[in-house]
């Protein structure tokens, strides 16, 4: 079922005879649905690993699930860090599979591999002797503790493999082929599902299995991918050799992602800080929103995915005004699905905020903020779209600059909140500041024109 998608079908669309208007927002939009549906479907598998190994472990204990909760939280915002590994490597691939020039472009994205398993090897080595010192800075309890230091270490040793997948991904979303990744996950979430039951409750390993099961099954993952680009390259006759300057280049292209990240989830993390503050009502209603919030992101990040590609092709084959074209269109997409998705959010919340939890205070400081949210879902859309059209065209410095203005603009405004006696909402209207921002940024920028940078490389 893996394989590499032809490619050259791509490189063969962009030289036939323009389109008329009506037939060309066809294409587009035949192109964005094909990657961001697939995408979106791999973006959601993801976060299933965590929850199945939650639901297993929590039958242990209480104690055991605050510990692997402890260790997921550390794993999850190390390997998120990196996610400039994926990003980065879209952009670079993409462009030179625009420009018709496939075997430098799986030689691109073999660099970011390289880079992958060195960064992973390194977190690695650092987080084994460090994971009791790590645990008890996140102040975990005396019966938690041990239970997290446990599945700390055995999960750090697939950190390279998670870093791996990362940057396959971008290879594979730059040669305009997501339903690998797709696959992939679907494949890793069952194995991991199966093999943390086996070893939990079969074998009897208790933590230690449930960490060991999602290690293997995140070297599966890493191999299935390695696999599929190891076929391209050969069927291209593209080098697997690890280039030096080649990984440096891709260490420096994801620098300013790095930034941005960091810029990004510092903004969350004062959110939250500003929350519980307030009260464990608000800060128990500031998670349930945060999840909303970052559940209705991954329906907008498929779409800035197909943005990274389809962007990054149109300027590695030199086609400037191609690139203005479906980014308008994709503007468009971003705008209705972020209308989609507020209207759904309003509908539905009275159906599912008892889910949650049956705390009417909760409830009464959650209602007006989910509002908050719906209306500002337009405004994300168009958020992230235009950062991944950006990423497409490679224009990794101007985002960091915008991400570290936005959390200029929104730190001191967050930190009024609680001395003007604000609450949730109002700490929620401050998220729509921060998002009207980015978008003033990142519409300013694509207005210009100056990411538009057309060839092989940037």
């Amino acid at each position: 079922m893996l394989h590499l998608l032809p490619v050259e079908d791509y490189i063969e669309r962009m030289t036939q005879a323009p389109a008329t208007s009506k037939a060309l927002r066809r294409r587009h939009d035949r192109e964005i649905v094909a990657i961001a549906v697939p995408a979106f479907a791999a973006l959601v598998a993801e976060p299933l690993f965590l929850m199945v190994d939650s639901a297993i472990v929590g039958h242990l204990g209480t104690p055991q699930l605050a510990g692997l909760a402890i260790a997921a939280a550390f794993l999850m915002t190390a390997v998120s860090i990196f996610v400039f590994l994926a990003y980065a490597t879209t952009a670079a691939v993409a462009r030179r599979v625009g420009a018709g020039d496939l075997p430098a472009a799986i030689r691109q994205g073999m660099d970011g591999i390289w880079l992958a398993i060195i960064l992973g090897t390194i977190v690695t080595a650092l987080t084994l002797p460090s994971a009791p010192w790590l645990i008890d800075a996140f102040g975990a309890s005396d019966t938690a503790a041990p239970h997290a230091i446990t599945y700390l270490r055995i999960s750090s040793l697939g950190i390279p493999a998670m870093l791996i997948v990362l940057a396959a991904t971008g290879v594979l979303r730059g040669l305009q082929d997501t339903r690998t990744p797709l696959y992939v996950a679907i494949g890793g979430f069952t194995a991991n599902a199966i093999l943390n039951a086996l070893l939990v409750y079969g074998a009897g390993f208790g933590v230690a299995g449930s960490a060991w099961g999602t290690v293997i099954a995140q070297y599966a993952m890493a191999a299935a991918y390695l696999i599929v680009v190891v076929r391209g390259a050969r069927r291209h006759h593209a080098s697997l050799r690890p280039d030096a300057a080649g990984i440096r280049a891709s260490a420096q292209a994801g620098v300013p992602l790095l930034v941005r990240t960091l810029s990004l989830r510092a903004i969350l993390m004062i959110a939250t800080a500003i929350a519980a503050r307030m009260g464990d009502a608000e800060v128990a209603a500031q998670q349930i929103a945060l999840s909303l919030w970052s559940l209705m992101a991954f329906a907008l990040d498929a779409i800035a995915i197909a943005g990274q590609t389809i962007i990054g092709r149109y300027l590695g084959a030199g086609d400037a005004q191609g690139a203005r074209q479906v980014c308008r269109r994709m503007v468009q997409w971003g705008i209705a699905s972020g209308v989609a998705l507020g209207l759904l959010l309003v509908a539905t919340r009275p159906l599912f905020v008892p889910l949650f939890t049956g705390d009417s205070a909760v409830h009464d400081v959650l209602l007006p903020a989910l509002l908050v949210v719906a209306l500002t879902q337009p405004i994300a859309g168009v958020v992230f779209v235009l950062d991944g059209v950006l990423m497409g065209a490679g224009d990794g410095p101007y985002l960091a600059g915008a991400m570290l203005v936005t959390l200029a603009i929104f730190t001191p405004v967050a930190l009024l909140i609680p001395l003007f006696g604000g609450g949730l909402t109002a700490l929620w209207w401050a998220m729509a500041l921060m998002m009207t921002v980015r978008m003033a940024t990142l519409w300013l920028r694509t207005r210009s024109g100056r990411w538009i940078v057309t060839g092989a490389t940037r």
